[in-house]
Parts: C-alpha cells; sequence; structure tokens
C-alpha cells in the first residue's frame, strides 16, 4: 500500500547543516514538531553510508505517517526500504524507478519551467517540486527564482500535487501556499534551527494559515 502523501510540510536533510546534532536526532526532533515527509539529501555520502543513513531514517519515522523519499537514487531507496525517491530532470528515469520500487512507492520530480513539467508523466509520477520559489543557496544549480506569480503559473499546468521548493521559510511559505503549493519543502529552515522541533511547528501553522 502507497504511504500517505502529505505535502504540507517537507524536509530536506543537509548533510552539513545536521552535523552537530545528528541527522537522525534532527529529523526526530522536527517530527514531533509536525513534518509530513522527509527527503534524504547527501551528494558527498557514498552508497552504503547513504543506505545506512536511510535505514535509520526509516526505523526513526517507524511507527509515524511520515514516509521517507531519497532524492536521486532509487536503488538506494530499495536497498534501504525507504518509501520512495525524488528525481531531478536529468536525475533518473521515473519509469524505470516506478519499475524498481513498484506500485507502492511516493515518485516525485522536479520542475522549473513549463517545458519542464511537460515531461513530469502523470501516470508514473505521484507529485511535483517546483521551484525554486526564492533564491536558495543550498542547491548550487537552481534556476531563476520562480516567485508566487510564477509559482502560480506552474501549479496551474499541472493536474499533480505540487510541493514549493527552492528558498522557502517563515517569511514566505503562506505566499507559496497561497499561490497554490499544497505544501513546502524546507531544508536551512529547519536543518539550521537551533530547535529544530519548534522552527516545524512554526512552519506547519503558517502553512496551514496559508491553505485557509
Amino acid at each position: 500500500m502507497k504511504p500517505r502523501l502529505d505535502l504540507s510540510l517537507y524536509l530536506v536533510t543537509d548533510p552539513a547543516m545536521t552535523a552537530a546534532r545528528g541527522l537522525v536526532e534532527t529529523v526526530r526532533a522536527a517530527a514531533a514538531g509536525g513534518i509530513t515527509m522527509v527527503q534524504l539529501r547527501d551528494k558527498a555520502a557514498g552508497d552504503a553510508e547513504l543506505v545506512a543513513l536511510a535505514r535509520s531514517l526509516v526505523d526513526a519515522l517507524s511507527g509515524t505517517p511520515i514516509p521517507l523519499i531519497v532524492n536521486d537514487r532509487a536503488d538506494i531507496a530499495a536497498a534501504a526500504g525507504a518509501h520512495g525517491v525524488h528525481l531531478g530532470q536529468e536525475d533518473g528515469d521515473p519509469s524505470r524507478a516506478r519499475a524498481l520500487l513498484g506500485p507502492g512507492a511516493i515518485i516525485g520530480q522536479s520542475a522549473g519551467d513549463l517545458a519542464e513539467l511537460a515531461r513530469v508523466d502523470p501516470g508514473l509520477v505521484d507529485y511535483v517540486g517546483i521551484g525554486p520559489f526564492a533564491s536558495t543557496a543550498t542547491k548550487g544549480d537552481a534556476g531563476a527564482p520562480l516567485g508566487a506569480a510564477g509559482f502560480a503559473r506552474l501549479r496551474a499546468a499541472t493536474p499533480l500535487p505540487a510541493v514549493a521548493i527552492g528558498g522557502l521559510g517563515p517569511a514566505n511559505a503562506a505566499q507559496a501556499v497561497a499561490a497554490g503549493a499544497d505544501g513546502v519543502a524546507v531544508v536551512s529552515a529547519i536543518c539550521a534551527a537551533e530547535d529544530p522541533e519548534a522552527a516545524a511547528r512554526a512552519l506547519r501553522a503558517i502553512a496551514w494559515a496559508g491553505r485557509r
């Protein structure tokens, strides 16, 4: 059975920002604060380390409805028993990911413009990450910020659930939701917070306010 897809507050992990506290401890705290999904993103880790990290997060999230998604690597997701994968436009084939992970997995894909959005197949992909919404320092190859108007234009062009990605935090989360986002994906707003649980709780309240 496919896990519940709730994009409301989607945490994307950063190894440097979580190093002092610990990745698992940060995710546990954020889970207590109300995150609804977690994406393991670590471009520098080797395969064995990624599998171990993913398995640790699967264990940490056991008993919660929060699915663990692995960035780019469907093979790592399969090996670790994660709940799905998030693919960039150039970082994997959704059809191969679906074949490997099966119908019960969550597959997400990024899109930054209408041409990329047109390549997202709603028959294979469960949600789309649209962005960057704002300027971001956590992804060096991100394109120009879309802003609320640009996000809304892309959001209207897809039937899939959409999470706003890139440069999201307390100052603009409500704007993204008001522009049509089903949720917001955040990195530093939680990973670099002194209190990840409190940061997650505040962000979720902001997202819900925007939805209302």
